[in-house]
Parts: structure tokens; sequence; C-alpha cells
């Protein structure tokens, strides 16, 4: 359990479309950074400048977001010489991995306040644009071969029965849930929009949800990956796969970034939350995208919590077998889970999300006046990680 470690505010971007034509492809990704570090300071009474350290995940940590994107993020924002800095890449939990860092460097005495999340610019920055080795390095073991996530969900699926009925309903009422939630006010309370140079508002509502989403429109939907197996056959073991995941499964590639101000107690200034308990995990790199289950598992042991103890729940939507099988397995109330819609419906700017997670679970937290709450999340080749949080009213 983590004592007197508190997060006085989190503030997420929009999600942009990753594409050209998107609303922040223009915008490099220090200057979200640099939005977000002047609304939070706004927030919470202009200390944020006072952090002693910055940490941000990013994924893709090449050409516009290379050279150590929390440095250039820094210097960007005018952050003073003296705050210390951190890249990091845990994959699709790389924010939440910063903000665990977080709260661990606060707690252990070896920072006070920290600026932590992470950014991510699909539109700039392509998925896997770093080219490793490792994608494609075939001297690996089958089972610890890399294997894009969209194929690790639909060989997941298979393999835990999931059906392409149930991911459909998922996917529905994620969209249905994230158009809803744009109709309030409470649960957009942390997000910024975002600016252009002169002014304008560059996107202010989140770009990727689907309202027009039908059952019917996403039951004609072919499945999307079978292409993508062919490339990776190897990887595979040249196993045959029943693809079941189409696009609408899948969260959307996007631009966005968030963070969070976390420090220990400040006179005079009122946190929205306690961090109760952190963990990570690692999984089996075959199932891939099961170790936030785990790192669940661990963060509510280490908070002497269980699931029913929990409010709220921001739960990654890592495609949709992930839900799928947390809901069916956990029996947890779904009314509990991504209240105001998830990654399916809102997009994944992957090392962003789990900070854009974090700040989503307290505006809804606040909305509900509800005081628990839970994020998790999963990344390719079993990365994980999840925190417990407690409102502060």
């Amino acid at each position: 359990m983590i004592s007197s470690v508190y997060v006085y505010d989190a503030v997420r971007s929009p999600r942009g479309k990753a594409r050209a034509d998107g609303s922040l492809a223009r915008h490099a990704p220090q200057e979200l950074v640099r939005q977000l570090v002047v609304a939070l300071d706004d927030r919470v009474g202009g200390v944020v400048r006072s952090a002693n350290t910055l940490l941000l995940g990013c994924v893709g940590q090449i050409g516009a977001q290379g050279g150590n994107i929390a440095l250039v993020s820094k210097l960007h924002s005018g952050l003073p010489d003296d705050v210390s800095v951190c890249s990091l890449n845990n994959y699709c939990v790389s924010s939440l991995t910063a903000i665990g860092q977080a709260a661990t460097l606060v707690h252990s005495g070896q920072a006070q306040r920290v600026l932590a999340g992470g950014v991510e610019m699909m539109s700039r920055v392509p998925f896997m644009a770093d080219a490793a080795d490792y994608y494609t390095d075939a001297t690996f073991a089958a089972r610890t071969r890399y294997l894009p996530v969209a194929l690790a969900a639909d060989r997941l699926a298979e393999e835990e029965q999931i059906d392409r009925a149930t991911m459909d309903a998922l996917a529905l009422e994620s969209q249905r849930r994230a158009a809803h939630a744009e109709t309030s006010s409470a649960l957009n309370r942390s997000r910024i929009a975002i600016k252009t140079a002169d002014g304008a508002v560059a996107l202010a509502k989140d770009e990727c949800v689907r309202p027009q989403s039908t059952p019917e429109s996403l039951a004609a939907m072919q499945p999307a990956f079978g292409e993508l197996a062919r490339a990776y056959a190897d990887a595979l073991g040249h196993r045959r796969i029943d693809h079941r995941h189409t696009i609408a499964h899948a969260p959307p590639i996007c631009d966005g970034a968030s963070l969070s101000f976390v420090a220990g107690p400040i006179d005079g200034l009122k946190p929205r939350a306690r961090i109760v308990s952190y963990a990570e995990a690692g999984g089996d790199p075959h199932t891939s995208l099961l170790a936030g289950l785990s790192a669940m598992d661990r963060a509510l042991a280490r908070a002497g919590m269980k699931l029913d103890d929990i409010d709220c729940i921001e739960f990654m939507e890592a495609f949709a077998v992930t839900i799928a099988k947390f809901l069916r397995d956990r029996r947890v109330d779904s009314a509990r889970v991504n209240v105001s819609g998830g990654h399916m419906a809102k997009g994944h700017p992957m090392g962003a999300s789990g900070g854009i997670l974090l700040s989503t679970l307290l505006d809804v937290l606040e909305a509900r006046d509800a005081t628990t709450g839970l994020v998790v999340a999963s990344g390719a080749a079993g990365a994980g990680a999840a925190m417990v949080v407690k409102r502060l009213r």
C-alpha cells in the first residue's frame, strides 16, 4: 500500500484521428504536453512548475518523438532547468507506469512533486515505426516472438471462446456510452481543448467516436486482420486463426496526451484523489493482453480490497476480447466499468492511454459522487499495470 501520495489533478487532451487530416496532426507532441502543463498549472494553483521530475510514456520514440521526448517537452514547456526527466516505453501501459513510478518516487522521498503522463502522436509516428529488430527476429522461441496485438487478440478470442456477437455488443455499448459522455461536462472535466498557435480551438472532443454505429452495421463488418496474419505466419507457427475482431472491436489509432500532478501533502491545496496502491505484472507473451488482470489482482491485494469494493473501473479496451474476458470471468457489474465509453470508441494513443484512463476515472468518480476507483491497462507481449485510487471529498 502507498501512503500519503496524492493525485492533485490529472488532465488529458482530446483524442484526434491519426491521419494527415486529423485535428491534432499538425501539432508536435511536445506542444500537446506544453498545453497540458499550462492547464494543469492553472487548475492546481500555480504549483506545477515546482515539480522535481517529469516522467513521460511514449512508445514510438523516433522521429517527432525521438531525442528524449520528456526532455524535449520540458524545454518546450519552459519547466525549470533543474527538473529531471525520463522517457519510458512500456508499450500500451507506458503512462500508467509513469504515474506509478511517480507515486513510488514521492512515497520513497526521492521526489516531492512529479509530473507524469504520456504522449503519442500516431499521425506523425506510426505504429512500429521504430522498426525494432524484435518485431521480425526469428531467433526467439515461438511463444516469445513478437506478434501485433491485433493477431494476439484474435488468437485469444478463439482460445477463450469469446464469440463475435459478444464482442459486437460490447463495441456498440462502448460507442453508446462515449456518445452520451459527450453530452456531459462532468464526465469530461479533465479533458483540455487543444489550441492552434493563434489561439483557435484545434480539437475539443474525442474525434474517433462513431455514434452512428448500430447492431446491423457492426454485424455487417468483416474480420480485419487476416492479411496481417499472413505476414506473421512464422510467429503464429503457421496456425490458422478464426479471425473474429473487426475494426469496430479495435481501438482506433489516434493522437493524444495525458498528464498528472503527483505529490505528497501540500498545505492549502486539495488533491482529487489518493493513490491507494499500484502494481505492475508481466504476463505470458503468448496470451499477450492479459497481464493487466494480473496487475489488477496485485493492486487490489496491496490495497486490501476486492473488486466488489470498487465503485468505478476504467478497464483498457485493448481489443474487445480483453473487456469481454474481464466481464465474463470476474462477474463484475458492467455498469461500473468504462462508464463514459472505452478505447474501442475513443481511441488508443499508446503511450498516453494509462494517464487518460486515470483522468477519466477521476471525472467518473466525481460525476457519480463515488469514492473508490481502479484503472487496469494491458499491453503487447505481456505488459500490465493497475492502480487503485480513493477520491477525496
